[in-house]
C-alpha cells in the first residue's frame, strides 16, 4: 500500500483496528496482528514499552524508512497512537507495518527441521542481499544491524522481507534506546562481526556483511551457528577467528551447481578484517548468479514447502480441537454431579498430550513480526536440512 510524500506519516488510531491478536514481543515492546476494517486488510503494530516524549525522533525515523521503497524491506504504513486492549489509561507509541502471512525464516526452519529446498534457499540468498543492499545504498545509508532468522519475514510465497532495520544506526532511537543490553546481546551475539567486542567499535556497512554471511550459511544449514556453545564462549573465540564449521556443507556441493560458490561468499563476508569484506553490492550479483542456476526449479520448491506447511496447520488445528473436545467432554460430569453415588468419569486412553515433538525456542523470537509456525517438524530438505550440528572452524 503505498503512502504520500507528505512530511508526516500517517498517523492510525486505535478506532481503525480490531481484532488484535498478540504475536510477539521483546524489550522493545510488543507486537500485534490487527485488522484495519478501512484499508480491509490485516497490519502488524509494534508496540514501545518507553515512550519518553521524542515521539519527534521516531517519526523522523519512519520519514525516513519512507523516503525509497523495496520489495525486500518490509513497509512501515504509518505510525499509531492509541489505547490497544487491555492496556493502561494511557496512550501509547509504535509503528504500523505491512502484515507477513508466513511468519519468519526462524520460524519456518523450526517447521521444516532443516533447510529449505536448494532453489528456495539460492532464492532466500538473493533476496535478503537486495534488501540488505537496498539499505546501503540509501543517503544516509542505513545498517540493519540485527540481521538473523527472525528479522527476515516471508509472505505468503515465501519472499523474503527485512524487519527491524536501520533503527540501531540512529543514536537518538527509541525502538532500540528501550532494549536492555541482555536481550539484544543475547538474541544476536552469534551474528556479530568479531569488531563489534571492542569496547571502541563503531559499526559500519562491514557489519551487515558479516551477518550476512553468517545469515547464509543459517539458511543452508537450517541451524543457528554455535547452538551449543556459552554466549561467553561464543564472545571469546569469534574475535579469535573462529566461524561455524562448513564440513558438511562441502560434503554436499559435489554435483549441486552454485553450493561452492555459496560457501565462498559466506567466508568472504566473515573476513576478520571489515576492509576485506565485500560489498552488498558484490554479495547481490553474486547471489543473483547463483539464484539463476535454480531458478527454473523454485515453483516446485515452494510449492512442495507450502503443501508441508498449510498440511501442518490443518493437523495443529484438528489436534486442538479435538483437545478442546476432550477437555469439554471431560467436564461435563464434573459440573454436574449429583448428590449420592459419585458419577463414573470416562477416560479417553486413544489420546496423548506428547504427540507434538517439541524443539527448544530459539532467544532471538521474542521479536518477531509476524506469527510464529508450529514447532512441530513437517518436511526436511534432502540436501541442506542433512547437516549436521554446528562447530566451530578456525
Amino acid at each position: 500500500m503505498a503512502l504520500s510524500s507528505s512530511i508526516h506519516p500517517i498517523l492510525i488510531e486505535d478506532a481503525n483496528l480490531e481484532n488484535w491478536k498478540v504475536i510477539g514481543s521483546g524489550g522493545f515492546g510488543q507486537v500485534y496482528k490487527a485488522r484495519h476494517h478501512k484499508w480491509c486488510c490485516d497490519v502488524a503494530v509494534k508496540l514501545l514499552h518507553y515512550d519518553d516524549g521524542r515521539s519527534s525522533s521516531l517519526l523522523r525515523e519512519v520519514e525516513m524508512m519512507r523516503q525509497g521503497s523495496s520489495p525486500y524491506v518490509i513497509q512501515v504504513l504509518g505510525v499509531f497512537k492509541g489505547r490497544p486492549p487491555s492496556s493502561g489509561p494511557s496512550a501509547q507509541l509504535g509503528l504500523v507495518m505491512e502484515f507477513m502471512e508466513r511468519g519468519t525464516l526462524a520460524s519456518l526452519q523450526d517447521s521444516l527441521c532443516g533447510a529449505p529446498p536448494w532453489p528456495l534457499a539460492f532464492r532466500l540468498a538473493h533476496q535478503i542481499g537486495l534488501g540488505v543492499n537496498f539499505l546501503h545504498s540509501l543517503t544516509p545509508a542505513l545498517l540493519h544491524l540485527d540481521l538473523k532468522p527472525s528479522n527476515v519475514l516471508l509472505d505468503w510465497y515465501l519472499n523474503t522481507k527485512l524487519t527491524d532495520f536501520g533503527l540501531a544506526r540512529f543514536s537518538y532511537s527509541v525502538t532500540r534506546a528501550s532494549k536492555k543490553d541482555s536481550e539484544e546481546e543475547g538474541g544476536t551475539i552469534s551474528y556479530m562481526p568479531p569488531e563489534a567486542f571492542d569496547l571502541s567499535y563503531s559499526p559500519t556497512r562491514a557489519s551487515d556483511i558479516y551477518s550476512y554471511g553468517i545469515l547464509l550459511w543459517s539458511i543452508v544449514t537450517g541451524k543457528q551457528p554455535y547452538a551449543n556453545a556459552l554466549s561467553s564462549i561464543v564472545r571469546l573465540r569469534i574475535p579469535q577467528g573462529d566461524r561455524p564449521s562448513l564440513e558438511e556443507i562441502r560434503s554436499q556441493a559435489a554435483g549441486r551447481a552454485g553450493i561452492t560458490g555459496l560457501m565462498e561468499l559466506m567466508v568472504r563476508c566473515w573476513e576478520a578484517k571489515p576492509d576485506k569484506r565485500p560489498s552488498s553490492f558484490e554479495c547481490t550479483t553474486m547471489t543473483e548468479e547463483l539464484y539463476k542456476m535454480h531458478k527454473h526449479a523454485i515453483n516446485d520448491a515452494v510449492h512442495q514447502v507450502l503443501k508441508k506447511l498449510d498440511q501442518k496447520e490443518e493437523e495443529s488445528l484438528a489436534e486442538h480441537v479435538e483437545r478442546f473436545h476432550i477437555t469439554q467432554t471431560s467436564g461435563v460430569n464434573i459440573k454436574n454431579v449429583p448428590t449420592g453415588r459419585p458419577p463414573i468419569q470416562e477416560m479417553a486412553g486413544s489420546w496423548t498430550s506428547n504427540s507434538r515433538v517439541k524443539d527448544v525456542p530459539s532467544p532471538q523470537r521474542a521479536n518477531e513480526v509476524a506469527p510464529s509456525q508450529n514447532s512441530k517438524c513437517i518436511f526436511k530438505a534432502s540436501a541442506p536440512s542433512s547437516v549436521s550440528a554446528p562447530g566451530f572452524q578456525p
